[in-house]
């Protein structure tokens, strides 16, 4: 049997409007200042309290969980809108958080178990961040809501073909991307990749103490760079090296740690899983084993990353 790694299974504007549509594990608001209060009420409809711009803000959430309806409605307004609550008099019926901790859950910044059984989460990191090396981004406010298991994001860790040398090589990811045994992939994109559809997400890279810094920053994380799960079956790929013009630097980390999030399907919550790269030094031998591997986890040579090539000797 061929050698496994460890499996990691993880399972805006403000305005005052009417409701507005979002996708995904909702994008809220950007930029919140201090803590950020959720409450729910016995209609179901969230609400979230916190500071932006050095004003108060009450902005309602209704409309959707898990897969189903795939959007929440936004109220920015206080309560002017369509969900039926007002924030003067929201009664607050959510009970402290009793799901499943999952590997995104240290995102969360509110969360709770509503009467109904199901959960709410408010979670923030830096979505939008440069490749290549940027550290810096929007900090995002973004909400959840769910029932049962989160998605799943398996990740690997093996070696790229390619590298400096015959013995030197470029690590290597590759995983899919799923929810309750169902692929997340995009059917339509950008050529820069952004999704066109309500399936499609980035998986976004970060390297710790990465070698785009001379000396590296340590406890600093980099992104690498963000790309697609691809149909059909939420399958990823994606070598961590020098890509010609754009970066003669690869992204490495020096003490091999990476991490990779991404936001949920539907309006699920956002995972995030954190993973060692391959070991050193490079064995040609372990590497046929990670590609036997990389073949089972696909499940179809014929797709992207299912048929990975032989490795140099």
């Amino acid at each position: 049997m061929p050698r496994r790694i460890p499996l990691l299974i993880i399972a805006c504007c403000l305005a005052t409007v009417y409701a507005s549509a979002a996708s995904a594990s909702t994008l809220v608001t950007r930029h919140p200042q201090g803590p950020v209060r959720l409450e729910v009420n016995g209609n179901k409809v969230a609400m979230l309290t916190l500071k932006t711009g050095g004003q108060v803000q009450h902005i309602l959430a209704w409309g959707a969980i898990n897969m189903s309806r795939g959007r929440l409605l936004l109220d920015y307004s206080g309560g002017t809108g369509a969900s039926g609550a007002n924030w003067r008099t929201f009664r607050n019926t959510c009970r402290p958080y009793r799901g499943p901790r999952f590997a995104g859950a240290e995102l969360i910044i509110a969360a709770c178990t509503a009467r109904d059984g199901s959960h709410w989460a408010v979670q923030q990191w830096k979505r939008a961040v440069k490749n290549y090396g940027g550290t810096q981004g929007s900090t995002e406010v973004r909400l959840s809501h769910w029932r049962g298991a989160v998605a799943d994001l398996e990740v690997y860790a093996d070696w790229s073909r390619y590298g400096p040398s015959k013995t030197v090589k470029f690590p290597h990811l590759f995983g899919v991307y799923t929810w309750h045994g169902e692929p997340i992939a995009v059917g339509e994109a950008t050529p820069e990749g952004v999704p066109l559809d309500d399936l499609g997400r980035n998986l976004y890279l970060d390297s710790l103490a990465a070698d785009y810094n001379n000396p590296p920053k340590p406890n600093v994380w980099s992104r690498v760079n963000g790309f697609l799960a691809n149909r059909p079956y939420g399958q990823f790929c994606f070598e961590i090296g020098p890509k010609g013009e754009v970066s003669r630097l690869a992204g490495i980390s020096t003490v091999n740690r990476y991490r990779m999030t991404t936001s949920g399907p539907g309006v699920t919550p956002d995972v995030r899983v954190v993973f060692d790269g391959p070991p050193t030094p490079y064995d040609p031998y372990w590497q046929l084993g990670m590609n036997e591997v990389q073949r089972q986890v696909v499940g179809d040579i014929n797709a992207s990353c299912g048929n990975p090539p032989r490795p140099t000797f």
